[in-house]
């Protein structure tokens, strides 16, 4: 059977570079279908069940536009989740299946509420800051650049264990959800460019494939001189 993977609203979701993960899995899955859903479409996920769901980066009008465009399909989505359907979000995606953004003024954004996080925005104060972390025994490194911090019960699915940089927000350690096959990340990057052991793990241990990765030794080296220089204790976090 063909690997399906849904990339959710590319027109809207495709800041910092994240369209990029795609493209890196359209090379690395070149027998796949991907299959780019709109926002006018009804979603694959809504009568399938796609090998991979994968949304990017947003704006703050985009997100909102998109909560409300998922909501119908909250039950599904976390039935999905519960049935182990792999899915990856990068950057402010993540706060869409959170409880609520609170803007500036105290107002809030309803989002999908599936987990136990909330953000708060400051559209004044764009934070930025380099991640070095582990997920299980896989090295983590990559990129923040962001309005929001994320708060709440950031103990209960941790994706990323951070060492230097910062997590959901200055308090904790914990970085992005990590639920059934269900990864969230603040990071952006290309992320799954940038960390290739998890990008192997993604595509061999949680999707059941049989996959190589693309332009694997150039990666490797990428990666491995990055994360030289992020365990340089002269970088700054």
């Amino acid at each position: 059977m063909m690997t399906r993977i849904e990339v959710l609203f590319p027109e809207f979701c495709s800041l910092f570079a994240d369209s990029s993960n795609v493209r890196y899995l359209e090379r690395c899955l070149p027998d796949a279908e991907f299959v780019y859903t709109s926002y006018m479409d009804e979603p694959l996920f809504v009568t399938e069940k796609p090998d991979l769901i994968y949304m990017g980066a947003m704006t703050e009008s985009a997100q909102e536009k998109i909560i409300k465009k998922l909501m119908p399909y909250k039950e599904r989505i976390a039935q999905l989740i519960s049935e182990d359907v792999p899915m990856l979000f990068t950057n402010n995606a993540v706060e869409i299946f959170g409880q609520y953004i609170e803007n500036e003024d105290g107002s809030k954004i309803e989002a999908l509420n599936l987990y136990p996080i909330y953000a708060k925005r400051d559209m004044m104060h764009r934070f930025n800051c380099l991640l070095r972390g582990r997920f299980d025994d896989i090295q983590i490194v990559g990129f923040k650049t962001q309005f929001t911090m994320a708060y709440g019960d950031t103990d209960k699915y941790p994706f990323i264990h951070v060492d230097k940089g910062t997590g959901m927000n200055k308090e904790t350690v914990n970085e992005g959800i990590r639920d059934h096959n269900f990864f969230a990340t603040y990071l952006v990057g290309p992320f799954l460019v940038l960390n290739p052991l998890f990008t192997k793990y993604l595509l061999n241990d949680v999707m059941k494939l049989d996959a190589t990765l693309a332009f694997e030794p150039v990666i490797m080296e990428a990666y491995e001189r990055r994360l030289k220089e992020f365990l340089d204790p002269k970088t700054q976090y």
